[in-house]
């Protein structure tokens, strides 16, 4: 099967779960006889020199590009208050990206085209022109979502209604573009039945993030040492950055108080000045570090404190499958069926997290059993292969239906 991926951002390095959530499944599809071609954005925000690609990023047939210039401005920010435009999405629209996409799509037949994220929902028109491949919607997030809970939570009146006014454009962009899409590809069941809600009628299937577990090898021996908690992902993120200030402000100066020897380590990509001139007792901000898996390894305890978002966290995926104690909120925890004390810990104020760092720091011979049982899940639940073998099954019958549907229009014209 040839399949063409687009993609807002190039999926490498491996430093947030976007990037993880696309190299994972194409590398699979890989492995499993597909022909995947890649058209990305190379953005500005989240630049990748592709001279520096490793030798083992081979897994796509081919590798194009287009420079997108996606910096947020506050010209354009504050002109977009008169417009019906969503300026999430406007922010994604290139004439040089849009170029390459005629010119594959004039030179190449594609089994399916596979759009990861909203974010190329533009792209829509062009594909249909050029193309009669049937178009697959991967929804790694309900995108309207995670704005609604930012604006929520924002304390800054003039940033909360200016959020929300966005966000409303994003949701009503998002809700109309529903019907476009031959198949969507939700991350968990919960998006699929809220996207059921807001009306979308046609094909789905769930298939989670996949990890591929050989890729991840716990380190128990940590469990032995003075427990040290970790705190990774891309900074330039709001929720992070949201979940990150919650945790220092609310639960860290107390929790250092009654054990001042504990230890928080922060990593992530694109740190503000904010975070990296932190100056809290034992607290640690590393910025980005060369090997993400490498660090969650060395500390017993994860923590993911988010306050919004939507889909799958990833970076918790990745701490259970390296035998972390996680702990996190309802939130985080949306599409990972695992239970509340015994593949993962969950905390919703500020009071429940600190407790939960509590019970591990006094209970030390638990954490092990906690972290080998959350590693099960992930075998289980969120084996890579696996959740690219449905995946295709769901595309080989789009692609049956799609061509009985050509026959029944050629039989009609003939008659």
């Amino acid at each position: 099967m040839k399949i063409l991926q687009l993609c807002k951002k190039f999926p490498y390095p491996l430093k947030d779960g976007e990037s993880l959530a696309v190299t994972y499944l194409s590398k699979a599809l890989n492995e499993l006889g597909c022909e995947v071609t890649l058209l990305s954005m190379n953005t500005t925000k989240h630049f990748c020199d592709l001279t520096a690609l490793p030798n083992h990023y081979n897994h796509y047939t081919a590798i194009h590009t287009a420079l997108v210039d996606n910096r947020i401005r506050w010209k354009d920010a504050f002109l977009n208050l008169f417009s019906k435009q969503s300026y999430h999405v406007s922010r994604f629209v290139s004439k040089e990206f849009q170029t390459m996409l005629i010119r594959l799509l004039k030179t190449q037949n594609f089994d399916v085209i596979q759009l990861e994220t909203l974010y190329l929902a533009p792209y829509l028109p062009i594909i249909r022109k050029y193309s009669q491949a049937p178009i697959v919607m991967r929804a790694h997030n309900i995108e309207h979502e995670i704005w609604e809970r930012v604006a929520d939570n924002s304390q800054f009146i003039p940033l909360k209604w200016y959020l929300k006014l966005i966000t409303n454009k994003l949701k009503k962009y998002e809700i109309a573009r529903l019907q476009d899409y031959d198949l969507l590809v939700a991350i968990t069941k919960r998006d699929l039945n809220l996207y059921r809600k807001l009306g979308y009628k046609k094909s789905a299937v769930v298939t989670p993030v996949g990890i591929d577990g050989k890729n991840y090898i716990p380190n128990y021996e940590t469990f032995q040492q003075i427990p040290s908690i970790s705190f990774i992902g891309a900074l330039d993120w709001i929720p992070n950055q949201e979940a990150l200030e919650w945790f220092l402000q609310k639960v860290w100066l107390n929790l250092h108080t009654k054990y001042p020897k504990l230890t928080l380590h922060i990593a992530g990509r694109n740190a503000p000045k904010s975070i990296l001139n932190l100056h809290i007792p034992q607290v640690v901000v590393h910025g980005e570090v060369a090997d993400a898996k490498a660090f969650i390894n060395q500390h017993p305890i994860m923590i993911v404190p988010l306050l919004s978002g939507s889909g799958i966290r990833v970076k918790i995926l990745e701490g259970m499958a390296l035998g972390r104690v996680v702990i996190t909120t309802s939130i985080g925890l949306e599409g990972i069926n695992a239970m509340n004390g015994r593949e993962i810990m969950v905390a919703d104020s500020a009071e429940a997290f600190a407790n939960c760092i509590e019970t591990c720091l006094e209970h030390h011979d638990k954490l092990e059993k906690i972290g080998q049982q959350a590693r099960k899940l992930i075998e289980y639940e969120f084996d890579n292969l696996h959740i690219a073998k449905k995946l295709l099954k769901s595309y080989k019958k789009l692609l049956e239906k799609a061509e009985s549907n050509s026959k029944n229009k050629v039989a009609k014209v003939s008659m």
